[in-house]
């Protein structure tokens, strides 16, 4: 049976020279029929804890003061079983040589969303994908991430990768959800420990998926949260 899949994916500490090490690409994933239901929990979520409907949801944001909403928001992408999250993990920035492999860091960029995102693609399915805004050159590295998955699937007419366009992330629940994510991901392979918000809300994802979880590849069949912890050595640098 073939289904329509909405992916909102986001990446943390992707700028080549940012002089942290880490870094992160993510995207949380549904059926695009779930996405009304389950943004209205998460505005319902808000409502439960005195937020504004537009108040938006990021990891830097996260604080004893919002606590109770964030572990909540944490509970509800764990319980609900239409959602899902594919991450990948490049814990060292400073090992990459682009040049040994003939590429710039946009190109490798692409590689890497590739690498995320062929872990959730699967015949006969078809997929929107939807990225965060992040600068004026955006429009053009959506255009050519389009093409790049396109043409890595075979996909000449862009049937199954639908579309590859840019959102807000503060008009997308489910965005804000990605970054919440990531961040986690960021923050534990950072071993930070300045916020006990953020600590506590890492914990309730180990406690749920794994004392490893955010650290290293999850098992191929972990659809729930499935992470790749990626090496500079696996060819694709």
């Amino acid at each position: 049976m073939e289904n329509t899949y909405n992916i909102y994916c986001d990446e943390s500490c992707h700028l080549e020279n940012d002089n942290i090490p880490v870094m992160v690409l993510g995207g949380t994933y549904c059926r695009a029929g779930e996405v009304k239901r389950i943004s209205r929990a998460v505005r319902d979520l808000k409502a439960q804890h005195g937020l504004a409907p537009d108040f938006e949801v990021k990891w830097t944001k996260v604080s004893n003061g919002k606590l109770d909403f964030y572990r909540a928001l944490v509970a509800l992408f764990l319980a609900e079983e239409a959602l899902h999250f594919r991450g990948v993990l490049i814990p060292d920035k400073g090992a990459l040589d682009h040049g040994r492999f003939g590429q710039n860091h946009d190109e490798w960029y692409y590689k890497m969303y590739y690498t995320m995102l062929r872990y959730v693609f699967t015949a006969p399915n078809r997929y929107r994908v939807y990225l965060d805004i992040k600068d004026t050159r955006g429009g053009g590295k959506t255009r050519n991430l389009h093409d790049v998955l396109a043409n890595s699937l075979h996909d000449f007419d862009k049937k199954t990768v639908e579309r590859v366009q840019q959102v807000r992330s503060h008009e997308s629940a489910l965005l804000q959800l990605t970054d919440l994510l990531i961040g986690a991901v960021g923050y534990e392979n950072r071993e930070l420990k300045g916020s006990a918000a953020k600590l506590a809300l890492i914990a309730d994802l180990k406690a749920a998926l794994g004392q490893n979880a955010l650290m290293q590849t999850s098992p191929f069949q972990n659809r729930k949260f499935n992470l790749l912890r990626w090496q500079a050595n696996e060819g694709c640098v």
